[in-house]
C-alpha cells in the first residue's frame, strides 16, 4: 500500500501489531525483517514520536512492542494485515504442518508486495510443497482467512511437482513475483 513511508515500516508495523502482547528487541526485529539496524530504528523512532509503538528500555536494550491504547492501532492493525500481514499469518499458522517443505504466496498478493501496481487483491495464492494431511492444511487455511478476513487459497504440489518444468502453474509461479513464507527444505534455491 503506498499510504505508508515505506514497505519496512509496513512491515514493522505488521509484526508489531500482529502481536501485541510481544517486545521486540530492535536487533531483532531487524534480522527477521533482513533491514539494516540504522534503517530499522529511524523506522521505529517515527513510529514512536506518533504514538503507534511503545519503547521499553532494559539496560541498554530498547523493547518495542504495539500501543494498543493508541487510537490508531485498531483501525491500522486491520491495514496492515492485509497489506503487509499475510505472509506472517500463513507462516504462524502453517508452521507447524507435518509434511510441509515450503509455502509461497504468489498472485496478486505477492505482485502488489513486490510493488507491481494493480488493483487491491481479493484473496491469497499460496502454494503448498510437501505432503501434508489435507486435513491439516484447510484448518490452517481456515484459521488464516478468518485472522486475514481474506481467502487463502492453498494448492499443492509434491517436491516432484514443483521441481517438474512441465507443470504450467509452477512454470508461472516460478516466472512471477512471489513472498517465500516457509522453506525448510531450501526449495527457494531451486526457483
Amino acid at each position: 500500500m503506498p499510504i505508508l513511508r515505506s514497505r519496512h515500516q509496513g512491515e514493522l508495523l505488521a509484526i508489531l501489531l500482529l502481536h501485541p502482547d510481544r517486545e521486540y528487541t530492535l536487533m531483532e526485529l531487524s534480522r527477521r525483517l533482513d533491514v539494516p539496524l540504522s534503517t530499522l530504528q529511524g523506522e521505529a523512532n517515527r513510529l514512536i514520536d506518533a504514538g503507534l509503538v511503545r519503547q521499553r528500555r532494559v539496560g541498554r536494550a530498547r523493547l518495542l512492542g504495539a500501543a494498543p491504547e493508541s487510537r490508531y492501532a485498531r483501525p491500522l492493525t486491520e491495514l496492515v494485515t492485509l497489506a503487509f500481514g499475510p505472509h506472517l499469518v500463513v507462516e504462524e499458522e502453517f508452521g507447524s504442518l507435518e509434511g510441509l517443505d515450503a509455502a509461497v504466496i504468489f498472485g496478486s498478493w505477492a505482485a502488489r508486495y513486490h510493488g507491481e501496481p494493480g488493483p487491491p487483491p481479493n484473496d491469497v495464492d499460496l502454494l503448498v510443497i510437501g505432503q501434508p494431511s489435507r486435513t491439516q492444511l484447510y484448518e490452517a487455511a481456515d484459521r488464516a482467512e478468518r485472522r486475514l478476513d481474506l481467502p487463502i487459497n492453498p494448492t499443492v504440489r509434491s517436491r516432484r511437482g514443483w521441481n517438474a518444468a512441465a507443470d504450467p502453474l509452477v512454470r508461472q509461479i516460478r516466472s512471477s513475483p512471489v513472498v517465500w513464507v516457509l522453506d525448510r527444505s531450501n526449495l527457494e534455491g531451486t526457483a
